[in-house]
């Protein structure tokens, strides 16, 4: 089994890159704009974008998404991706640690703290494991193992559908998420992979407890494209076609969980392509925003590539609070955004 999961994470870096397996779907915030400011009074070189998150300070409120974990490759990027959240001051997320604990030879693979002592780094598996043999000993084992400040359990039922190997039974997880909840000994956030957090869900995981929720919605990554290529079963290979564009987009998403869960932390990512879409998401009432496709395309390149990348992003957004009047991350969570498009 642990030679499959590295197989399978090897083989989803390489088709992660390729173009024809993203979503033909838009985060939507697009529909959004903001009101220009054409009269700021404050001081472009005195913008602060720093944020509190788990209890540490960040400098920008931006969080590189899980992406891989778990072989030689996974190893070199989750490295280079933390050294470059320790410089940047952001967060981290690992991807999915199933293999390390399946295998001690891939620990080294997430052995990251090293590298990053100072920022936030989640921990993650896939909360389906629940139903497959995983408990308490096993999530805080994931925590322990990379000294986490979270636990990202992520929600992934279509890609388990479609992946060959998947996991699908996905009967009884609240309950079970519930109990790592309550035991776990740092907070458990819960994201999506691609497809969406919606209102029905956040309000089940409100109930067991969850305090942290990553959408993580439509506009990036085809997760039914990319298992489908790993499928022999032709008629799952033609049916991914009809689910390229499947979930929720990350704004409509983002719009209606903050209107209605206001001690909850919301992180937004899922097709978040510039700082402007940050800054629009932060308006609405996003905490963090999230990447992890931008940062793979550039880190497998070159980590100079991976910090124009985050200094193009930082830019944008300090320009975006500069034209609001927003010389803080809380003043610009009071910014001015119109919705153009009537979405509900």
């Amino acid at each position: 089994m642990v030679n499959i999961i590295n197989k399978r994470k090897t083989q989803h870096i390489a088709l992660c890159l390729k173009r024809y397996n993203r979503s033909k779907l838009v985060n939507d915030f697009n529909n959004y704009q903001f009101e220009h400011n054409a009269l700021p009074e404050i001081n472009y070189y005195d913008i602060d974008t720093t944020v509190i998150f788990l209890g540490k300070k960040l400098k920008y409120p931006f969080l590189i998404s899980p992406i891989t974990g778990g072989n030689k490759i996974g190893r070199k990027i989750n490295q280079n991706l933390a050294k470059l959240a320790q410089k940047f001051g952001i967060a981290l997320s690992v991807g999915s640690q199933r293999s390390a604990l399946e295998n001690d030879n891939f620990i080294s693979s997430f052995d990251i703290r090293k590298f990053a002592p100072d920022i936030p780094i989640l921990a993650n598996l896939g909360a389906v494991q629940l139903n497959y043999g995983y408990n308490i000993e096993e999530c805080q084992k994931a925590v322990d193992m990379i000294r986490a400040d979270a636990l990202v359990l992520h929600l992934n039922p279509l890609q388990e559908i479609f992946q060959p190997e998947g996991n699908t039974n996905f009967y009884g997880l609240q309950k079970k998420i519930e109990n790592i909840c309550n035991k776990l000994n740092v907070p458990v956030i819960v994201k999506e992979i691609g497809y969406g957090i919606s209102y029905d869900v956040a309000n089940r995981l409100y109930q067991a407890g969850v305090k942290i929720i990553d959408i993580a919605g439509s506009g990036s990554i085809s997760w039914s494209c990319i298992e489908a290529q790993r499928q022999q079963n032709i008629s799952i290979k033609m049916a991914a076609k009809n689910f390229k564009n499947w979930g929720n987009s990350t704004a409509k998403m983002l719009k209606i969980l903050s209107n209605n869960f206001k001690d909850i932390t919301l992180i937004a990512s899922g097709g978040i392509k510039n700082g402007i879409d940050m800054a629009k998401a932060i308006a609405m009432g996003a905490s963090l925003c999230g990447n992890a496709l931008k940062f793979l395309q550039t880190i497998y390149k070159s980590e100079e590539k991976a910090e124009i990348f985050i200094n193009e992003m930082i830019f944008e957004l300090k320009t975006a609070m500069f034209c609001t009047g927003s010389k803080n991350i809380e003043e610009l969570k009071k910014a001015k955004i119109n919705f153009i498009n009537n979405i509900t």
